[in-house]
């Protein structure tokens, strides 16, 4: 038996076993802590500001230096060094130092720990993540002003790699054909490492709890990114378990990716597009090596984060473009800003709300800073030359934002005609479904918008009044609950009768369980994790939609939660055994009333 299992948060699937390799370990108990005398204040913040100018230099060189299968990061190690050259973590730092006479490295943490408390009461999960950018910045510092080197050690052998954390820069220089599987003790879903991994499409694991305090370089450790778990020290037997379903995954794997460019047709013809939901370009690799169809959900947030001035126009046509042009003919779905202000974006200033879930965010958002909103949106039009490219607005609530949104859009167009810039006037503008009172009004909505894609992570949180990050409700979170299945179910026919299309990008387009059923409702696209694409086109390649309308008019008969999960997890466990020893599930196996 393993002397320890470490549990954490799977962002690639797989097995691996072998040994571990520490990249590095966390600084923070390390970090000195002194008061100084008024007189070496000045000469305190002088030596921060050198620290920020070396490590600023040092993300240059490393940016220069990026092997060719990773060049993508490079965008990462900009933002990096574009937060260690904003004032206002450098004034924050300084002015700790100031006020209170302590040294360089205690005021940096105490900095940090500010941004930390804002970036805390942030609800969107993705956003709230980018704390994470700022804390490995905040490190790379940290090691300047201690005097610690940064350098990777010299891996002899194949190996588990390791670290506290994982910064874009520290993977220049990487033998990543000698790198078995990336764990590291912070992270999450959207981390780097996470992504760096679905890349290169090996086996790792974010946010292990203990993970610093329990491993030693060296020690023979399984790393299961399937269940999200960590054997320290594996018994014979446990080795052996691993041993074969890592061959099992292996094989599986190769299954699914030889026939994942085929279409995602059912046995009797029934065909729905199967795209990716991404945030970085470095993403579109991935999207099109598992047979993505395209990009049903572009998040557009991450090129306004972490960074002192806001992307103008033209930064942001570059960006659109690359991404359009890189992907076509496949299509890409922008969504435009998802931002609030529960979100820093400190260039706008902070609004205090008691409830950001429920205040100014997303196109409510927009539409209170429409200079903001336009520029995007001229940016999204210039990016339709490709015709390729279609844009939707999140959190409608109804008409009104649809139609004022739409105001912001007309004005747009008619300043790029004005100007003589190119732009597809038949771009297809769509919706997403997120709230009940889009459901509600799906049937108004579905005559004024070309498409309606359903985010289904919110619709549940909000249908249902949880939320899924609260451990004492998160049980509550039913992707199969009546009214959920009832209100997409409404939407889809909804959308259907208007004749405009409909996708579905939650995390319940991933779900096993839940795919066939939505193809029961005849859902047009289904958008998800790039890495999940194959095994889903596998699943609905291997069924009929005779198959799927009978268990959705099953599932429809059944009062409570309960009831369907049982139905749906007998019936498809014994028509995909093989797919649901891989796939994680939203579904709950607990009874439930």
């Amino acid at each position: 038996m393993a002397r320890k299992v470490l549990t954490g948060i799977p962002v690639s699937s797989g097995i691996a076993i072998g040994k571990a390799f520490f990249m590095n370990r966390r600084l923070y108990g390390s970090i000195p802590r002194q008061s100084i005398a008024a007189h070496l204040v000045p000469g305190e913040q002088a030596r921060l500001c050198q620290a920020l100018a070396q490590a600023a230099d040092e993300l240059e060189t490393a940016r220069a230096q990026v092997p060719a299968e990773l060049r993508e990061h490079s965008l990462i190690i900009d933002s990096h060094a574009t937060i260690m050259r904003d004032p206002k973590l450098r004034d924050s730092a300084c002015g700790f130092i100031e006020r209170m006479r302590i040294n360089a490295e205690w005021a940096l943490l105490k900095a940090v720990k500010d941004l930390e408390d804002k970036f805390a009461a942030i609800e969107d999960e993705y956003i709230r993540q980018r704390i994470q950018d700022v804390r490995l910045v905040a490190d790379r510092v940290q090691s300047k002003l201690m005097g610690l080197a940064r350098e990777l050690r010299e891996i002899e052998g194949r190996i588990i790699l390791m670290a506290h954390d994982l910064a874009p820069a520290d993977t220049v220089g990487l033998e990543v054909d000698k790198i078995m599987a990336f764990t590291t003790a912070e992270g999450g879903k959207t981390s780097h490492t996470g992504i760096l991994a679905r890349s290169l499409q090996i086996p790792s694991l974010v946010g292990v709890q203990e993970l610093e305090d329990e491993v030693r370089d060296g020690q023979l450790v399984i790393i299961d990114a399937l269940k999200g778990r960590i054997l320290v020290e594996p018994g014979e037997d446990e080795i052996l378990e691993y041993s074969l379903l890592q061959n099992q995954f292996e094989l599986y794997q190769k299954a699914i990716i030889r026939n994942c460019h085929l279409p995602a047709e059912t046995i009797d013809g029934y065909r729905v597009q199967v795209l990716a939901n991404i945030e970085l370009f470095e993403e579109v690799a991935a999207v099109q090596d598992l047979g993505g169809e395209g990009v049903g959900l572009y998040r557009t947030e991450y090129s306004y984060m972490n960074r002192m001035a806001l992307p103008d126009e033209e930064e942001l046509t570059r960006e659109y473009v690359g991404l359009a042009s890189s992907l076509a003919p496949g299509k890409v779905v922008f969504r435009t800003l998802d931002l609030g202000a529960d979100k820093v974006v400190s260039q706008l200033g902070a609004i205090d709300e008691r409830n950001p879930a429920l205040g100014l965010r997303s196109i409510r958002f927009c539409l209170q800073h429409k200079e903001l909103f336009k520029a995007q949106i001229r940016a999204i039009l210039r990016a339709s030359v490709a015709g390729n490219v279609a844009m939707m607005y999140p959190m409608i609530s109804g008409l009104r934002e649809l139609r004022e949104a739409n105001k912001v859009l007309n004005i747009a167009r008619h300043e790029l005609r004005a100007e003589g810039v190119p732009f597809n006037e038949e771009m297809p503008v769509g919706i997403m479904v997120e709230l009940p009172s889009a459901v509600m009004t799906a049937e108004l909505l579905a005559k004024e918008t070309d498409f309606f894609s359903i985010g289904t992570n919110d619709l549940i949180q909000y249908s249902l009044g949880i939320d899924r990050t609260n451990k004492n409700v998160s049980y509550l979170y039913q992707p199969l609950h009546p009214a959920i299945l009832r209100s997409i179910k409404h939407v889809v026919d909804a959308a259907h009768q208007s004749g405009i299309e409909v996708s579905l990008c939650g995390e319940v387009a991933a779900d096993p369980f839940c795919v066939p059923i939505l193809m029961g409702m005849q859902i047009d696209s289904l958008s998800m994790n790039p890495q999940a694409i194959p095994g889903i086109k596998r699943i609905i390649r291997q069924t009929t939609m005779a198959e799927c309308k009978d268990l959705l008019r099953r599932v429809l008969e059944c009062r409570t939660v309960n009831k369907i999960n049982k139905l749906v997890m007998d019936t498809i466990f014994q028509r995909f055994p093989e797919e649901l020893t891989f796939f994680s599930s939203l579904i709950e196996s607990e009874d439930l009333i």
